[in-house]
């Protein structure tokens, strides 16, 4: 076997670990994701980032956690495990937003459910501790990221302690990771012992002591007793999140404290550059023999830049990758889609070139003073701050220069843009219209009522009005048949039936119909969670209207999707419910015969016997 074939992928077995002539890891990677080479996975990343610092590393990719065994197949790790539930948090992975168990798993060969567990940190970690006594366990990932503090938890309706302290890790790192686990690993091989090194930046640990000038939190007894207290620990906290300026923050659980250190550092350019020019295959494991969804969605996609300075509510971003915009360079965005174009199944198009929000590449605060001690949620709510520098020439310049490889027939931006920005990007809308939209644009106004997309951190509907049109205007114009797909959001705190019966009124009035739609989830950590959570708006205080009952949140559900037959019945009740009956002509149609689609099929009455 070639030496490039020999490195084309991790080592995930015994056998692998000894065609590279290994008898022992440095470090042991434990996954909820299938392995896929790709650095849209965080794992695949990191092991790829910790191999070129010429560490030995193997990934355990979903392997059975009732089985401790199948923890050993690569023997013990010299160093530490690394644990984390995957790309997504497993429970937001099993289950819907009515809490009802998913039947598939999009990063699981074949779809397949069931392949990781319910709380994949705790179960993979009391799986690793028993397979490797007294082995150092590190857990992160957006599962752990998101759970780093006392947090509501949706599953079990109440308020969970730090994943930390439930899993018996012994560290946790937040966030992308790759600063603190390098460095974790350098220090350790240079003979400092794991449990001193509790200074990195962007991990958490428990300690007996109190550090100095650290932001004291209320406790996990206080905060799961207390929704006043939830609520002054999330403000803390969210105070807290500038990598420039955070302080240590501290909660206790019990008689420990749960010590957070600052995030880290944002990565540079030179940084981003040289992660996404590691050897990535950009394939599957080879011992995978059904499809994996996930892959064939990002397959031939091309990461642009990290974080995003939206700050939504019920977006989790922000609270892993961080506001500050991370963009690569064009050299290396230039050189991955040469290599992309090697690919045996690559046939000229790219699915998307982008980031958490694309039109954000190249992004940046242009007061490094301001931005050092800033502690705005968003960049963009309530008003685009006066420090950001929303030019588009770095943006326009990569997708023409990518246009231009002759590899490329067609060239997506599939991951989403923020139209509230196109207003300050003329020419990058333009570009995007013309060459970048493959007949359907993905754009999330999540709500068009005032009062809603206030608690969205949000921009209004007049803002998306005329985004929608200029788009429109602009396509019809190219001689393009192109249509927006719009994301919203059903039963986000804030929004009542009135509210949402407005909301179809405007997708009726523009043309628009959804989908698909999201019926809000309360997942770990973010802003909507918190309100949904306490009912207040922890910033200002606000009474905040929280959609519980499962009729409402069922008819919110309906209302966004008015203009299918099976969503008329529902339509109607919440119709009549707010006394807006004079509205079901104007979005159901004739009223006679809404109410007649909307009723329940009747019964048939059997046949009378006929009188002999």
């Amino acid at each position: 076997m070639s030496e490039t074939r020999q490195h084309k992928f991790i080592p995930c077995s015994r056998a692998e670990m000894i065609e590279r002539g290994w008898d022992e890891l440095d470090v042991l990677f434990v996954t909820g994701d299938a392995y896929i080479d790709h650095p849209s996975f965080g794992t695949s990343l990191l092991a790829r980032l910790l191999e070129d610092e010429g560490l030995r590393v193997g990934i355990l990719a979903q392997p059975d956690w009732r089985n401790v065994e199948a923890f050993k197949v690569m023997g013990r790790p010299r160093l530490f495990a690394a644990i984390s539930a995957g790309a997504m948090d497993s429970m937001v992975n099993h289950y819907t937003a009515a809490k009802k168990v998913r039947n598939d798993d999009a990063y699981t060969p074949g779809g397949r459910s069931g392949a990781r567990p319910n709380r994949a940190v705790i179960a993979y970690t009391a799986a690793v501790k028993g397979a490797f006594k007294g082995l150092p366990t590190v857990v992160g990932g957006i599962e752990a990221s998101l759970r780093r503090l006392a947090h509501y938890d949706y599953w079990d309706n109440k308020v969970r302690r730090s994943v930390l302290v439930d899993s018996k890790a012994d560290l946790l790192l937040f966030g992308m990771a790759e600063t603190a686990l390098v460095t974790l690993a350098k220090r350790m091989l240079a003979g400092e012992a794991f449990e001193t090194i509790t200074d990195l930046r962007g991990t958490a640990f428990l300690a007996k002591t109190t550090p100095d000038n650290a932001v004291i939190l209320p406790s996990f007894e206080e905060v799961s007793s207390s929704t006043d207290a939830y609520n002054k620990a999330f403000k803390l906290a969210a105070d807290e999140k500038n990598p420039f300026s955070g302080k240590v923050l501290l909660q206790a659980h019990g008689n420990r404290q749960l010590v957070v250190n600052p995030p880290a550092s944002p990565l540079d350019e030179e940084q981003l550059d040289r992660i996404y020019a590691l050897p990535f295959s950009k394939l599957p494991h080879p011992s995978y023999q059904d499809v994996i969804p996930a892959y064939a969605q990002i397959k031939f996609s091309i990461t642009s830049h990290r974080g995003c300075c939206g700050g939504c509510a019920f977006c989790a971003i922000t609270h892993h990758q961080g506001k500050t915009i991370q963009s690569r360079s064009e050299q290396s965005v230039q050189e991955e889609l040469e290599r992309l174009s090697l690919h045996p199944d690559f046939r000229g198009t790219v699915s998307d070139v982008g980031g958490p929000t694309a039109n954000m590449y190249g992004m940046r605060c242009s007061n490094p003073e301001a931005q050092a001690t800033c502690r705005r949620e968003s960049c963009l709510y309530p008003q685009i701050c006066k420090h950001l520098d929303t030019r588009d020439d770095r943006a326009v310049s990569l997708l023409r220069r990518l246009r231009k490889n002759p590899a490329v027939k067609h060239l997506f931006v599939a991951s989403g843009i923020r139209f509230d920005l196109l207003n300050r990007q003329a020419d990058y809308f333009a570009d995007l219209v013309k060459h970048h939209v493959g007949g359907l644009l993905k754009v999330a106004p999540e709500s068009t009522s005032p009062k809603v997309t206030q608690v969205m951190r949000k921009p209004g509907p007049q803002v998306f009005e005329q985004f929608l049109q200029k788009f429109r205007e602009q396509s019809l114009s190219l001689g393009k048949k192109q249509a927006v797909v719009p994301y919203f959001i059903s039963s986000h705190p804030g929004c009542t039936l009135n509210d949402m019966i407005d909301v179809a009124l405007f997708l009726k009035e523009h043309n628009l119909r959804v989908e698909q739609v999201q019926e809000f989830t309360p997942t770990p950590g973010s802003l909507a969670t918190c309100i949904y959570h306490t009912g207040r708006d922890p910033f200002s205080g606000e009474l905040i209207h929280v959609p519980l009952n499962p009729n409402e949140r069922r008819q919110q559900k309906a209302l966004l999707l008015w203009h299918l037959p099976e969503s008329r019945k529902d339509v109607l009740a919440a119709l009549r419910q707010c006394n807006r009956e004079d509205l079901i002509t104007t979005l159901l149609g004739h009223q006679k015969q809404a109410a007649k689609q909307a009723a329940p099929p009747a019964r048939k009455q059997p046949k009378r016997p006929r009188k002999r």
